[in-house]
């Protein structure tokens, strides 16, 4: 095989990469590789992997050791859990508020925030609240209220270093719910403001859609699933589901997937 022959059949593997199945990706890559001779190989192996690096699919020719870097400096994973029954009550209002903060080189968990929420309007917890979070009276009873928690996240993001203008950082959630319409509603129910960190954020399941190919409809169940993970503690824990969430995107990141912010400017 020519050299030119070579760099085509490259040039067609990372211009199609968007559109190839990813379950047969390596295999394709494989084929290509048998092909090509040393030097084109070693020439062009850096192109092709940042190429496929920005469909999220990563890695490169040689190894599938290393994972290209993110976009960003840490990943902020926040879960809340609010009051609820059945039918729903309203407003909701938050009762647990934690936030793992993710190195954005290793996708080790770096430092966290965590802290349970008293409730104001519906100062006293439903049976149903209870049995779905896993939070009982007594571990929001006489915590801080919304805008005393608020004022720790910012004294928190402010000691880690996030608010320097040269550390990129965003928030990931599990689907839009929290940061779109949880955390602005009850702001506004309270007359608080919200900070700018909050206004924009990475939804993980449409990133992992964007990574697997599929929507996963029971969210982390789904998710863990679909990349042979076990899930980490107990369904509706705002911690435990933060930490199923950093899993879920070190393991993402692992197989080259470059994540982006997927919400729209506020």
């Amino acid at each position: 095989v020519s050299d030119a022959s070579g760099c085509s059949m490259i040039a067609l593997l990372h211009t199609g990469a968007a559109k190839f199945p990813q379950n047969l990706l390596p295999r394709a890559r494989q084929a290509v590789c048998s092909l090509l001779p040393a030097g084109v190989l070693k020439g062009y192996s850096s192109i092709v992997s940042r190429k496929l690096a920005s469909h999220g699919f990563g890695a490169s020719m040689a190894a599938m050791s290393s994972f290209p870097p993110q976009r960003y400096h840490y990943f902020l994973v926040l879960d809340f859990e609010a009051t609820c029954d059945k039918p729903q009550i309203h407003p909701q209002e938050i009762i647990e508020f934690p936030i793992l903060k993710l190195n954005g080189r290793t996708m080790e968990i770096e430092s966290t925030f965590h802290m349970y929420v008293q409730p104001v309007v519906h100062p006293q917890l439903t049976p149903f609240c209870t049995e779905l979070t896993g939070i009982i009276q007594g571990m929001v009873d006489g915590q801080p209220n919304l805008q005393q928690v608020l004022e720790r996240v910012d004294e928190w993001m402010a000691k880690e270093g996030l608010l320097d203008p040269s550390v990129k950082s965003i928030f990931v959630t599990c689907g839009d719910w929290d940061l779109k319409v949880m955390l602005p509603g009850q702001c506004q129910y309270l007359g608080l403001p919200v900070a700018d960190y909050f206004k924009q954020w990475i939804n993980l399941k449409k990133a992992y859609s964007f990574a697997m190919g599929s929507w996963p409809k029971n969210g982390l169940l789904d998710m863990n699933k679909g990349l042979n993970l076990q899930h980490i503690g107990r369904p509706h824990s705002g911690i435990d589901d933060c930490k199923n969430i950093a899993n879920i995107m070190k393991t993402l990141a692992h197989r080259g997937f470059i994540f982006k912010q997927t919400s729209k400017p506020f």
